[in-house]
Formats: C-alpha cells, structure tokens, sequence
C-alpha cells in the first residue's frame, strides 16, 4: 500500500504532461468523422467523407492509397528482415570469436550509428545513381538496412554476451556442430532481443521520411510518409480533415504495433555490452 501511496505523484505528474497529448490525439481522431461547426472546435454532424481516400480514386498523378501502403510495408518488412538476419551472424561473430581487428569493428559499429543519415545523403545519391538503383524501392532498402545495421548489430551483441560460455560447451561436448549449438542452444536464449529488433527495425522502416523523399521522389516507390507531405504541400485546395486522416490512417499500425509488443520492445534495452 505504502509503494502504491509513493507512486501516485509521478502518476499525476505523468498525466498532466501527457494530457495536451491526449486532448490532441482526441481532437484529431474526432475531426476525421466530423465536420467541424463554422467558426468553432465542436462538431456539427457525423461523416465519413474524409476517408474517401480508401475508396475512390485516385487523382490524375497521384497513387493509390492501397499501392502506397504496400511499398510502405514492402520496405518496412523488407528492412526488418535484412537487418534482423545479418544482425544475428554479425553480432554473434563479435561476441564469441576472437579474430583479428576484433576492437576495430567493435568502435566501428559506434562510429557508423553515430553518423546523421543527411550528412550522407549525397554519397548515397551519388553510389544509387551510378548503380541504376536510384528512384526504385529497392535502392532505399538496400540504405536504410545498411544504415540501420550498425544499431542492430550492437544490440544484439548485447543479447550474445549475456548467454553463459557454459551452455554451447555442452552442446559441442555432447557432438553437435557449431551452426547447430547456436541455432538450437543460443537463439532461444536471445530471442526477447530478436524479436524487439524485428519489431524496432519495422516501426523504424514505416516511419521512415528522408530517405524515401530524396532517393526516390517517383510516384512508383511512393511511401505513405512522402505520401502525406505531397498531400499536405499540395495547397490547391487544402482539406484539413482529409490530412488528419490519412494522417491516422498511416499511424494505425504503429500503435497497435506498440500495444500489442510493448513488453518485447522494452527488452531491446536489456541486452548487456560486454567487450
């Protein structure tokens, strides 16, 4: 009772500085099924004509809604699954075996996380173009998976080094090989960090805005971040609550993501850094 009595000022205090956010998002979600009253924040009558994006079609150069979505989920998945898959070898590489330039690679990966994704935008551009993959999806794939490796690649060193030497020893002294010892033995025991990376690395994929935008401006590799600010910069005939829609249309999935694997995401952060 007494720690329960202790926690209520930082409740309190955690919903006061949420409540703007909270009175915002509910304005916002409100404004989609509404048309506002002239001059005034309160609804008049109930609609669902700023969803008209999901049903009709779309205006002369501009996609599909649905085609978007599913480059925007293409790239997402796509880029979860690379990092996750060369994470898991790279990482695991660096935490059990001592080869050479072992510390090098180690400092690398902290100096390649550390570098802001604009400061190399125009190399990227530069390498895109000379392999002719510049303005396709797979092109800006291929980036933000090398971009994002650096991260996942810490992170799941982590995870590695907090597995016991103990537990692989008596799989090689019990026969098995050392593919089998780390798929049957070592990957269930870092599996919470697996499974927070896949989940980090998607959300870090949908909500990716700069990459998308420069490397490939096309309307064929189109993702719903580029989507929505063509929407908002188109300022012919602004429609607001059409913007709100396609604004919560696009982060749906990012909260139902978060609610759903809250728990696996908060284990990302509870991997070791043993050198």
């Amino acid at each position: 009772m007494k720690s329960n009595f202790k926690s209520w000022p930082v409740i309190v205090v955690l919903t006061l500085v949420s409540l703007p956010l909270l009175i915002m998002f509910t304005f916002q979600l409100v404004d989609t099924f509404t048309n506002p009253v002239p001059g005034s924040i309160w609804p008049e009558s109930f609609t669902v004509e700023h969803w008209r994006f999901l049903w009709e079609e779309p205006e002369l150069g501009r996609s599909s809604i649905w085609v978007v979505t599913w480059n925007t989920f293409v790239f997402a998945a796509t880029t979860a699954v690379a990092v996750t898959t060369i994470s898991l070898t790279a990482a695991y590489a660096l935490s059990r075996l001592n080869f050479p330039a072992r510390r090098f690679f180690l400092g690398g990966l902290i100096i390649l996380h550390a570098f802001p994704t604009i400061t190399l935008i125009i190399a990227i551009f530069l390498i895109l173009q000379f392999l002719g993959l510049y303005n396709s999806l797979i092109g800006v794939i291929l980036v933000k998976s090398a971009l994002e490796l650096p991260f996942g690649i810490w992170i799941m060193k982590g995870f590695y080094d907090t597995v016991p030497w103990e537990i692989e020893m008596a799989g090689v002294q019990d026969g098995a090989s050392r593919f089998t010892v780390w798929w049957k033995l070592v990957l269930p025991q870092v599996q919470p960090g697996l499974s927070a990376l896949l989940i980090f690395s998607f959300l870090s994929g949908w909500s990716e805005f700069v990459l998308p935008l420069v490397l490939a401006p096309g309307n064929e590799a189109q993702v719903l971040s580029t989507y929505l600010s063509a929407l908002i910069l188109d300022d012919t005939k602004p429609d607001f609550n059409l913007f709100k829609s396609v604004g919560m249309f696009y982060a749906i999935p990012v909260v139902a993501i978060y609610l759903i694997f809250q728990k696996k995401l908060m284990n990302i952060y509870g991997g070791g850094s043993k050198g």
